[in-house]
């Protein structure tokens, strides 16, 4: 997943770049309006983390920005303003939460989790697919009660991407630049991740065969969920 980090306070930015990447995230940081304005124009991302306190621009234009450009992006506000009016001129606009400062990590990524599962319909962290069941929380896989532990975090963010947005198609770019936060050339794009998939194939055939990651031909893959 996709992550922009909009935050001055270098210190605390760094802080959540490390603490967010330690959870397989993707990070992008920017430490002014500028710049972040200038990414959000071009790049698309699963979050947007966005400090209203900028020095050099308005937080909440960043914010009505970030939803023209990027409406599929979750959008979280960081921020010290106490006043009311402010978090709830950022609701309005489109933000899916905010957090004042000081605020604790942990709750962030939780928080994260949480829009994660009310934009994608989940109402859990635990899904079971055929004979697996996959947690999203602590990121495992396991069969009658025993974990895959053959599966890569790269196989499992695969997985876990491709279940957020379950039913649909996902292109072999769109997997790449959402997992990998970069997009390669077609060919090779498309080789690396065919050989990702083949090896998760692999893997959960030595249980049990894995119906449910269907191979979408001339498109890509996908995950079905029956409801």
């Amino acid at each position: 997943m996709n992550v922009l980090i909009i935050e001055d306070e270098r210190s605390l930015a760094r802080e959540i770049d490390i603490f967010l990447t330690n959870y397989n995230y993707v990070c992008e940081v920017c430490y002014t309006g500028r710049s972040a304005s200038e990414k959000i124009a071009v790049n698309l991302y699963d979050f947007i983390l966005i400090d209203l306190g900028l020095p050099d621009y308005e937080g909440l234009d960043l914010l009505r920005e970030a939803k023209s450009s990027n409406p599929e992006a979750a959008c979280i506000i960081l921020t010290a303003r106490a006043e009311v009016t402010d978090r709830i001129k950022g609701l309005d606009l489109g933000a899916d939460d905010y957090l004042p400062k000081p605020f604790s990590l942990p709750e962030l990524q939780s928080r994260m989790q949480a829009i994660l599962r009310r934009k994608f319909g989940l109402k859990q962290n635990t899904i079971t697919l055929g004979d697996f069941l996959i947690n999203l929380t602590e990121r495992t896989i396991s069969f009658n009660g025993a974990i895959v532990n053959t599966i890569t975090k790269k196989e499992f963010d695969l997985i876990a991407y491709m279940l957020l947005h379950k039913n649909r198609t996902l292109t072999r770019t769109q997997l790449s630049e959402h997992i990998w936060g970069s997009v390669v050339n077609d060919d090779y794009d498309s080789n690396y991740i065919d050989a990702h998939i083949k090896n998760i194939r692999k893997k959960l055939n030595a249980y049990a065969a894995p119906n449910w990651l269907e191979t979408v031909r001339g498109l890509g893959y996908k995950i079905t969920v029956n409801a």
